[in-house]
């Protein structure tokens, strides 16, 4: 039975997908800081049978002729995963003894390399894991196919988890599912609270304002001694302004089909945009890079508040002394937070016997029970609706205040989530360091990011 983990460091070579160690949550990555026309990708042949989460019939192949099948998965490098993954593949082998499972891993910031290198030889895996803001640029390039429709049919999938898991859904298809997601929530140091006489955690845009100006300390020197705002927008906060304050705002952030951004279709947009700017240039209670970034921070004491994901829970206990407390985000006119989440999904090339027993796995690592393993080892959410809203996630002091903003949790659809990014952390630099009016920035990101969509839906409708 092969269980062996590889560590494998990719030449940079056949870079199709351009990696950044901020992806999906800020220039420290995923979880260390931190879709549509029909896509051209193969088709899948010789699906598994059964519903989403019933267990797997036997098909007339490997499952029922017992025929030993080998499988390999990737994942990226984040240990609490890793070790979780190999206990999984413990599980699973002794459910399914004809099916090995392989786990292989290597840097983060080589993954969409070695996926761009390797996938289209088919020298890639049979179930990949990847961040849900790739899907596009994974599903356009051809690395995935559909998720077998036999073994995850559609009805189920969105009778079964939050309506945002829908962003997995490209030209109908579902290409990809969670095990967990995350939600942001505020982080707040109850010790700098109490010093500054403060009771309760800010519940609304205004009152964070307040707060953060009363919980900053600086030196003689003015220098930050404690930001009053952790403030560092190629983290999370330009997930914030997307998918939280642009709706907090009475916005919305794109087109019902996803074609176009709607940020200046209201007051809204700018609105949320100058909010979160000001932060920083005109309130002054926190900068970015100050203390290395938001979360070094925050979990040393040096960044009262700070907005962040449900996953770093894991990380913030290696902090004991640090005494801390989750509320959900501030609302303004309505209440709105970001959703995301690593799916699980099978590459182009996975055919016959393997196709089989990837779904097979997929549908293990997607039950209830592996869902409940992941929120207690990794701090992510159960990603479906009657695993996460149990009494005992919903009522977790830590887990509770994320659970409470699933319903109404947004993602934002990426069609290009570096780039989209990049862009965002550009026009804010314009405003803090070139001094171009606020107004003037935020309607060239919202250009230059249409422009993006533009490129990408021309490319969609020629297939």
């Amino acid at each position: 039975m092969n269980r062996k983990r590889s560590y494998a460091v990719i030449p940079a070579v056949l870079l199709v997908l351009s990696a950044s160690l901020a992806a999906c949550g800020g220039k420290n990555g995923a979880e260390s800081s931190s879709s549509s026309s029909e896509p051209s990708a193969a088709s899948a042949t010789s699906p598994a049978s059964g519903g989403s989460s019933a267990p797997a019939s036997a098909s007339p192949s490997a499952a029922a002729s017992g025929k030993k099948v080998s499988i390999e998965y990737w994942q990226y490098e984040f240990p609490a995963k890793v070790e979780l993954i190999d206990e999984l593949i413990k599980q699973f082998e002794e459910k399914h003894p004809n099916i090995d499972v392989k786990q292989t891993n290597f840097p983060y910031d080589q993954y969409n390399q070695k996926v761009a290198t390797l996938v289209p030889a088919g020298k890639g895996p049979d179930v990949i894991n990847l961040y849900y803001g790739w899907l596009p640029k994974y599903v356009s390039s051809g690395y995935l196919q559909p998720l077998p429709e036999e073994a995850f049919p559609a009805a189920d999938i969105e009778k079964e988890y939050f309506p945002f898991v829908q962003t997995a859904k490209l030209g109908g298809k579902y290409y990809a599912l969670p095990t967990g997601v995350r939600t942001l929530a505020l982080f707040y140091n109850k010790d700098l609270f109490a010093k500054a006489g403060l009771t309760q955690p800010p519940a609304t845009w205004q009152e964070l304002v307040d707060d953060a100006k009363k919980l900053t300390e600086k030196d003689a020197n003015g220098q930050f001694v404690v930001e009053g705002f952790a403030w560092e927008p190629g983290s999370q906060l330009h997930h914030w302004f997307r998918d939280g304050l642009l709706y907090q705002a009475g916005g919305k952030d794109t087109s019902d089909d996803r074609r176009k951004l709607l940020w200046k279709d209201s007051p809204a947009g700018l609105e949320a945009f100058k909010y979160l700017v000001d932060f920083a240039k005109e309130h002054k209670v926190g900068i970015n890079g100050v203390f290395n970034d938001d979360a070094n921070a925050f979990k040393t004491g040096h960044a009262a508040i700070n907005v962040d994901g449900s996953y770093r829970l894991g990380s913030l206990k290696d902090a004991p002394g640090l005494n801390y407390a989750i509320a959900p985000l501030p609302a303004y006119k309505d209440k709105s937070t970001q959703a995301s989440f690593w799916a699980n999904a099978i590459p182009s090339t996975v055919k016959g016997d393997k196709l089989e027993a990837a779904a097979e796995f997929l549908k293990f690592l997607t039950s209830p029970e592996v869902q409940e393993q992941w929120v207690e080892k990794t701090g992510e959410l159960p990603a479906k609706q009657e695993v996460a809203l149990q009494e005992k996630y919903a009522n977790d002091e830590k887990l509770g205040p994320f659970i409470s903003q699933l319903p109404y949790a947004k993602s934002h659809f990426f069609v290009d989530e570096t780039q989209e990014r990049t862009l965002f952390v550009e026009a804010v630099d314009q405003v803090l360091l070139k001094n171009v009016p606020v107004e003037k920035a935020f309607d060239e990101l919202t250009e230059k990011t249409q422009k993006l969509y533009d490129e990408y839906w021309a490319k969609q409708d020629k297939k």
